[in-house]
């Protein structure tokens, strides 16, 4: 150990938090069984920290040094209510015998407690907006005021909602452990599904003045980056190629004043090229082991578009056979909406309208706002200004997203204008 000045330990363990943090708490929540009382710990341990290191120097781990203290502090700490609570007496000695039995502090370990506490946010038994408020909380590190402000949900709302969430886990003793083999493939839906909603949040609001939320598809992408180092399947692959191909475009889709841009008139130059050279890798590693799905496919679509030199350029040909795909796989409206729209790219605006019309029949998307502008742009670029005005105004109606609204009252003014 060296001794060094109170700022400069300040500055390291900022640092360490930083990196950290959800390491040391997902080894806590495995030492200590409990959510609550591992964030505690680690609180405790930091706290600790601050006051011996600058006397004692830091230690040559401090990762472990961290988890060790913590551990002993919720111990400590279980060992002195014990004088008003005989319970807590027998807490303590099942925690210590237990992180005696467990305690590792290898990066393997550390690695397979956060692979532990990932299928633990995302478990199924948890409702949806609970498994993703909990996944920022405990694996991103967000804070309840951050998350409740991304999802423009009162704070006091969000809280209550991790809180029946930790509840549920701790009285339904949801296991704190990775699935097996046989369990994997049915377990690892949820927790794509939870990253990718996270990311869609922050490229697509569902609410509020901004298109985007650079934060929550950032760390949406930092969540798909550590699951993919952490399990090397093909479809968390195809995931995160997912989100970088698509996220490439970020700086592209609006303006300057935070208008949306649609894909063909971006500018292809603000694109994130070396993000895409990225995303198109993994998609290819993904597809080539032959045990991919729908967001593997989705990445590959994206790649298409993403390879373009220009919107001219765009291989729809490609794209109408992989959403061809994609609806054999995930049979769902809006897949088939998207692969309407690649139809009419390639083959014309008619025979996509008469795909469209049949899903706003007989695919229960009558009110699905993206349906009705599709259908008037391919009306518009048809020359028939009344359909076109007719589903433009129906989208209007059906979204209160300002950004998507702005765009639509353009679009209408635009025919007025011709």
């Amino acid at each position: 150990m060296q001794e060094i000045a109170d700022e400069q330990i300040q500055r390291h363990l900022d640092i360490i938090y930083r990196t950290d943090s959800g390491r040391i708490l997902a080894t806590l929540i495995r030492l200590l069984g409990d959510f609550d009382r591992a964030e505690d710990a680690m609180h405790d341990a930091f706290a600790v920290a601050l006051e011996r290191w600058p006397r004692d120097g830091v230690p040559e781990n401090p990762r472990a040094w961290l988890v060790s203290t913590g551990r002993f502090k919720a111990v400590d700490g279980l060992r002195r209510r014990a004088r008003f609570d005989a319970a807590q007496e027998k807490i303590a000695e099942q925690l210590e015998s237990r992180a005696d039995a467990t305690a590792d502090g290898t990066d393997e370990s550390v690695g397979d407690d956060r692979l532990r506490l990932i299928f633990t946010c995302c478990h199924p038994a948890l409702a949806q907006d609970a498994r993703v408020a909990l996944t920022l909380r405990e694996i991103c590190g967000l804070t309840t005021e951050e998350i409740a402000r991304a999802f423009l949900t009162p704070a006091p709302t969000l809280a209550q909602r991790i809180v029946r969430a930790k509840g549920k886990i701790r009285d339904e003793r949801i296991p704190y452990q990775i699935p097996s083999e046989e369990e994997l493939p049915g377990r690892l839906g949820p927790v794509l599904q939870v990253i990718y909603l996270v990311f869609n949040e922050g490229y697509h609001a569902s609410s509020g003045d901004s298109l985007l939320r650079t934060d929550l598809s950032d760390e949406a992408i930092r969540l798909g980056r550590l699951l993919l180092e952490l399990l090397p399947e093909p479809e968390v692959t195809g995931l995160l190629a997912l989100m970088l191909l698509q996220g490439s475009r970020r700086a592209a889709r609006t303006t300057a004043d935070g208008e949306l841009v649609l894909l063909e008139h971006q500018d292809r130059t603000l694109w994130d090229h070396g993000q895409i050279a990225e995303g198109v890798a993994l998609v290819e590693r993904a597809l080539s082991s032959r045990r991919f799905g729908s967001h593997t496919l989705q990445a590959a679509i994206a790649a298409v578009h993403a390879e373009a030199p220009d919107a001219a350029s765009t291989d729809w040909a490609q794209i109408v056979a992989l959403y061809t795909e994609l609806a054999r796989i995930t049979p769902s409206p809006v897949v088939e909406l998207n692969r309407a729209v690649a139809v009419a790219m390639r083959d014309g605006p008619e025979p996509g309208i008469r795909l469209i019309d049949k899903l706003l029949v007989e695919g229960g998307l009558d009110t699905y706002p993206l349906a009705h502008a599709a259908r008037a742009d391919l009306y518009r670029r048809l020359g028939n200004k009344e359909e076109a005005r007719t589903s433009y105004e129906r989208a209007l109606a059906l979204t209160d997203m300002p950004p998507q609204r702005r765009f639509l009252e353009k679009r209408l003014r635009e025919l007025e204008e011709k």
